[in-house]
């Protein structure tokens, strides 16, 4: 029972600060909803997409100190605790300084994509100038806030973000509608509560680093080559893991916007319920990422076992909860989330594929706590690439059949394909307890 409440007690804060994030892009679409000229919004939208995208490549700083914290916490290791971040930041900040240095060629490459109208080009230039400003200060809190999990201190990682994600919607209304600022209004205020959750960051990793029971580390400790090596590896392992993933959200997109505008603008409304449940589950996710990587530096089968089975029991009954709640309330989310009626008939006949969602993904999401926590960068990489190939084989297979439902049944199919593979791996490594004696 110990270790179920322990998953529970990380995870809720984590699905709390996670809730926080969604919230915070309705804020923003409200506050540039409220311009006058509609190229406000567009521009906007689009610089969220490349900042998102941009940032999300990068999770690899949180996953990767998140797992390093985890095993020096279960190993005691004092000296280990203070050089993984330090590790850590140092990539953090070489990254952003490459985007920074970057960021020309990024913006002029946005215009290429998009294919954006004059206006629209005019207001995503501005606004992505302001916003890669504050790479320094996302990747820098990714790393705070990975260290902050790996040791189990989910209550920081969520003051942090809330922090960060309260200021940054009262500052978008000081400065857009009190002040009138515009595009460049939001991406102030974004940049400037970025900096600002960096600064509380800071603070609360200050007072941990005074309780560690270790000195100082040494600069040739930090910059350890083969320490670094293996952190590199465990980063390009995760970034193409994120890339290859991205197809699949892109292919999805693809396959839909053929089948025309209606069955486009549907499938985008139904992976806002994708993206709500995922705010769910990732909280037990990372909960196993902590416990699992505690386990594998206390090389504790034992514990380990106990961290995966918590996150599966904990998430299983969170995933009844969300499929229970997509049943009862899904047409009328579909109804909040558009007004066409066309649109709103077309998301209601796949919704049954919404409710199962959660009660398939959820296998995948445990395991990737699991294999994040035990830095099992190279196993989670190969699971995705075959698991991409089974969406991609499921997909130009039930499409062509069944139309959308083929794509949504080939969605489900891929996440299934994800669970199962870890699991398998996971369950030949000695029934799981081989990952905490490598």
């Amino acid at each position: 029972m110990i270790a179920y409440r322990q998953s529970f007690r990380l995870a809720l804060p984590l699905i709390l600060s996670n809730a926080s994030a969604p919230l915070l892009g309705m804020v923003d679409t409200a506050v540039v909803g409220r311009l006058p000229e509609p190229h406000h919004l567009g521009a906007v939208a689009l610089g969220a997409v490349v900042m998102s995208t941009l940032t999300w490549l990068h999770g690899f700083l949180r996953i990767g100190t998140g797992g390093l914290t985890a095993q020096a916490f279960g190993a005691g290791d004092g000296e280990a605790l203070a050089i993984v971040p330090m590790r850590a930041a140092l990539v953090a900040i070489a990254a952003a300084l490459l985007l920074l240095a970057a960021s020309p060629l990024l913006i002029a490459g946005t215009h290429h994509l998009f294919a954006p109208g004059e206006a629209v080009a005019d207001g995503l230039d501005r606004y992505l100038a302001i916003r890669f400003l504050g790479f320094p200060a996302i990747l820098l809190t990714q790393v705070a806030i990975g260290w902050f999990l790996g040791q189990q201190r989910a209550i920081l990682a969520l003051t942090v973000m809330l922090f960060a994600n309260l200021l940054n919607a009262a500052l978008d209304i000081l400065f857009v509608i009190r002040l009138g600022y515009g595009t460049e209004g939001v991406a102030t205020a974004t940049v400037m509560a970025e900096y600002a959750g960096l600064a509380v960051a800071v603070l609360f990793a200050r007072r941990v680093f005074c309780r560690l029971a270790s000195p100082r580390p040494h600069l040739s400790r930090i910059i350890d080559a083969a320490a670094l090596l293996r952190f590199f590896r465990l980063s390009r392992d995760l970034v193409l893991r994120t890339l290859v993933l991205e197809i699949v959200f892109i292919s999805f997109a693809a396959v839909g916007s053929r089948q025309g505008e209606v069955i486009l603008a549907a499938n985008a409304v139904l992976m806002n319920f994708f993206t709500l449940q995922a705010h769910g589950l990732d909280g037990f996710s990372d909960a196993t990422e902590a416990m699992t990587g505690r386990a594998v530096g206390r090389r504790s089968p034992v514990e380990l076992q106990e961290a995966v089975i918590a996150g599966f029991v904990n998430a299983g009954l969170l995933s009844c909860l969300i499929a229970a709640a997509f049943a009862a309330f899904g047409p009328a989310i579909v109804g909040v989330l558009t007004t066409i009626d066309e649109v709103r008939a077309t998301a209601n006949i796949y919704l049954p594929y919404i409710m199962l969602l959660p009660l398939v993904s959820v296998w995948a999401f445990i395991m990737d706590g699991a294999f994040f926590g035990a830095t099992r960068a190279r196993e989670l990489r190969n699971a995705m690439l075959l698991a991409v190939f089974v969406f991609v084989v499921s997909a130009l297979t039930l499409a062509p059949l069944l139309g959308n439902h083929g794509l949504w049944l080939a969605f489900l199919i891929f996440m299934a394909a994800r669970g199962i593979i870890l699991f398998r791996i996971y369950w030949r490594a000695d029934r799981g307890a081989g990952f905490a004696r490598f």
